[in-house]
């Protein structure tokens, strides 16, 4: 099957083309670089099944390209990131989302759509199952992600409902692993970045606030899951790990596998920051059979030697 990639030099991306790639379907990985790293894909480049094209899927795609499935990982996804890049978050989520959309409907092509757990917002319900609507600031200073996504997947619901689009969403909860940018901002690469150079660990807030961890391999096993499962059309499908942890444990976890002690700062809470994090999986579970596998420490400990290297 030919499967076409969009951010597919990203973080996430790259991995699921590795995926694709090994279960022996071609890829075309589209990715305007802003976020993405070339590095990234660079041992795929001389695969024959890999066709790597550089390009903003915010503008029409080249007439030449077409495939049987889309799978739509074009955005920034770090806070820092989508604040740098907020007019361009908002427009691959949305303007994009329709192009590929529409590609997708001429096509006949089976559209997944990487949405994530900002949807969700500062949660009222926890854990967060996908019934639940959020509770997003529409206006604030991560506005121009969370709400970017909730516009794209509402763009493929409506896709779904009027045109019988093969359509799957995925609301992704925080990833990590090798192949990460170390400068994104996000608190395991700041985490690592500070222990590599032997500087204060810094925590915003007290350190109370929650994640859920999902180590990479059992996300892209997630997607490919939903990929392949035909219950899965139509579906909004949690992809996380359960394992709640305070951002505080977590600090205790890195300090324990990276044998690091440095001081703690604590620096203010940003706006709007969610400050519980937890997916309810039950319907991966019961529908794909899926679940993470990876423990924290043992991803941490992977991740850690990826950037020692």
């Amino acid at each position: 099957m030919k499967c076409l990639v969009t951010g597919g030099a990203g973080f996430i991306g790259s991995f699921l083309c590795d995926r694709l790639l090994e279960t022996g379907h071609e890829v075309v990985c589209i990715d305007n670089l802003v976020t993405g790293h070339k590095k990234n894909i660079a041992h795929l480049l001389s695969q024959p099944k890999f066709e790597f094209i550089e390009h903003d899927v915010t503008l029409p795609l080249p007439e030449a390209i077409s495939a049987s499935v889309i799978f739509h990982f074009a955005s920034p996804a770090s806070p820092p990131k989508y604040q740098k890049y907020a007019v361009e978050t908002l427009l691959v989520n949305s303007i994009g989302t329709y192009y590929l959309l529409e590609k997708a409907r001429v096509w006949q092509a089976k559209f997944i759509f990487a949405s994530t757990s900002e949807v969700y917002g500062d949660p009222r319900e926890h854990p967060q199952k996908e019934t639940y609507w959020g509770h997003v600031n529409p206006n604030g200073p991560r506005s121009c992600y969370d709400e970017a996504k909730r516009v794209g997947e509402s763009f493929v619901a409506t896709y779904i409902r009027k045109y019988q689009l093969d359509g799957r969403i995925i609301r992704i909860f925080n990833t990590f692993g090798p192949r990460m940018d170390i400068d994104d901002g996000r608190v395991v690469t700041n985490f690592i970045k500070q222990i590599l150079s032997r500087t204060p660990l810094t925590i915003q807030g007290d350190g109370s606030q929650t994640r859920s961890f999902c180590y990479i391999s059992d996300l892209i096993e997630g997607i490919m899951s939903v990929f392949t499962t035909p219950a899965a059309r139509g579906e909004v499908i949690n992809l996380g790990n359960p394992e709640e942890k305070t951002i505080l444990e977590l600090l205790n976890i890195i300090k324990k596998v990276s044998h690091y002690w440095g001081e703690t700062v604590f620096l203010p809470l940003p706006e709007d920051d969610p400050l519980r994090r937890k997916p309810d999986i039950t319907k991966a579970q019961n529908l794909l059979h899926w679940e993470a596998k990876v423990g924290l420490e043992e991803g941490l400990t992977k991740t850690l030697e990826y950037f020692k290297k």
